[in-house]
């Protein structure tokens, strides 16, 4: 590593985007020793500033080449256009690696933490860590060669920490899971359009459907109409392969619907899970609690995706049983989406520290 005593240098790719501005807030809260951040952008002729943390570095053009043993680590929040400086800068980095067709000599590359799986694999995926799960024993880290680590999708998060800990307590017989999405999953457009949408329609007016392709706004919907349903099929997809990969048949894999809400931010999920023998709403609680989860009790207000916004952890509402089913109970649970993914991103980055020199 580059390390020295005033930090790490850290790049981000993607860092205009809404999970790039939050990863950058979460590597400042958490006082991650950033001395350098490089942020990378897709706009022609942007600068690529250096952004000093400790108010001490000189700025950096665009037109200054970085090579990829100039970075520690290299956060990909984004997919970046093909001609953008972050993008060469990241096939730079995997040739020097030799993952990027280079049969040359390796060289020194930084860690790779993808929240977005903007690195398509040819071979096997990257791992998926989850640093809470792993500190409380629910997952091990498998060692791997590899210095590209792959950050779930928060609802792969969300899922795998509620389904493990409950696995810790008890055997599971089968989980059914919808996840209710909000558009700012989507980013900017998605959310401009909801917003336009529930302007419009109060308004009397033609509503734009260019991002959703039907009305959103005060709606819900179980898939999107024509060319616009590929987006969320690509999500539940993507979460489906997540906890395919992380759980590795340690619970049962959950029957999956992904759903598009009409609000701006935070996931929200109905999770129903059947255990091999009953047990009280009681012990289903204690199972559940613990780092990142906040359990709510009966006499309190059911959480909300409005109340979770801010906040990396996961509320979750008192367990319910099944009144026909003994061994079955509901779970109901928000989380903000780009908090958790950011937060978890720089909570790998902390994992794979080296001492400062």
């Amino acid at each position: 590593m580059t390390s020295s005593r005033q930090g790490y240098r850290v790049g981000v790719l993607g860092a205009s985007s809404l999970l790039g501005q939050e990863l950058l807030r979460v590597v400042k809260d958490r006082g991650f020793p950033a001395a350098h951040l490089f942020t990378f952008e897709d706009e022609e002729d942007l600068e690529l500033p250096v952004v000093d943390l400790a108010g001490k570095a000189e700025p950096v053009r665009a037109d200054e080449e970085l090579s990829p043993g100039d970075l520690d680590f290299l956060f990909l929040a984004g997919r970046a256009s093909l001609a953008s400086s972050g993008a060469a800068f990241l096939r730079r980095v995997l040739e020097a690696s030799g993952r990027g067709g280079s049969h040359g000599p390796r060289e020194l590359t930084p860690w790779i933490i993808d929240l977005v799986e903007a690195i398509e694999e040819t071979a096997a995926p990257a791992a998926l860590r989850i640093p809470f799960l792993e500190r409380a024993g629910r997952a091990a880290h498998a060692p791997s060669e590899s210095r590209t680590i792959g950050s779930p999708h928060p609802a792969a998060i969300v899922l795998s920490a509620l389904l493990s800990r409950l696995a810790t307590r008890f055997p599971l017989h089968s989980a059914v899971a919808q996840v209710f999405f909000p558009v700012s999953e989507v980013g900017p457009r998605g959310i401009e359009e909801l917003q336009k949408q529930a302007v419009n329609l109060l308004s009397f007016q033609k509503i734009p459907q260019t991002v959703f392709g039907a009305q959103l706004a005060f709606n819900v919907l179980s898939r999107l109409p024509g060319k616009h349903a590929a987006g969320l099929e690509g999500f539940e997809d993507r979460i489906r392969r997540e906890l395919r990969q992380y759980l590795m048949e340690s619970v049962p894999l959950p029957a999956l619907q992904v759903c598009q809400v009409g609000v701006f931010y935070s996931l929200a999920f109905s999770l129903y899970v059947e255990t091999e023998k009953p047990a009280s709403p009681e012990a289903w609680g204690a199972a559940l609690q613990g780092e990142h989860v906040q359990l709510r009790r009966r006499s309190e207000p059911a959480p909300s995706q409005i109340e979770a916004a801010g906040s990396g952890d996961i509320l979750v509402d008192n367990v319910t049983l099944d009144p026909e089913h003994p061994t079955g109970g509901w779970i109901w649970a928000a989380v903000d989406n780009i908090r958790l993914a950011a937060e978890n991103a720089v909570e790998i980055a902390e994992t794979l520290r080296e001492p400062l020199q």
